[in-house]
């Protein structure tokens, strides 16, 4: 039987520039979950800058070479919902599950900031990171 796989949800600034935090928190969450075999799932917004796609190069360099590692994908539907877009897209990841958020903040980003509030309240383990290095 397949273990259940290990959600991390991400979220974080489109202008985030820390990669390095980036590979280093997700590294050491996913560690855990692939050594003991479970499958570990990366979930984001899709923003094609910042954490958002720094989480994803990550993922999909990490899915080449260990088949447990895997990103889901939540891009904004900005034609259909304007600037609701974004918070809609974060609340659907934060009711679609995970075990833990890593939240990136740059610049006091609302829409990260407010995605992990929404993860906390929903009673997910977040851990932010801010561009001045504190959690």
């Amino acid at each position: 039987m397949t273990p259940r796989p290990y959600r991390i949800l991400i979220t974080g600034s489109r202008d985030w520039t820390d990669e390095t935090a980036i590979s280093k928190a997700l590294t050491a969450l996913a560690a855990a979950n692939t050594f003991a075999e479970q499958p570990t799932i990366v979930v984001h917004g899709a923003c094609p800058t910042g954490a958002d796609q720094m989480a994803d190069d990550w993922a999909r360099w990490h899915a080449q070479h260990s088949p447990l590692i895997t990103v889901e994908r939540h891009p904004a539907n900005w034609d259909a919902h304007g600037r609701a877009a974004g918070p809609r897209r974060n609340a659907a990841m934060v009711a679609a599950g995970a075990d833990a958020c890593l939240a990136f903040i740059r610049n006091g980003s609302r829409g990260a900031t407010g995605c992990a509030i929404l993860a906390e309240r929903a009673g997910i383990p977040t851990r932010r990171y801010t561009e001045d290095g504190t959690r």
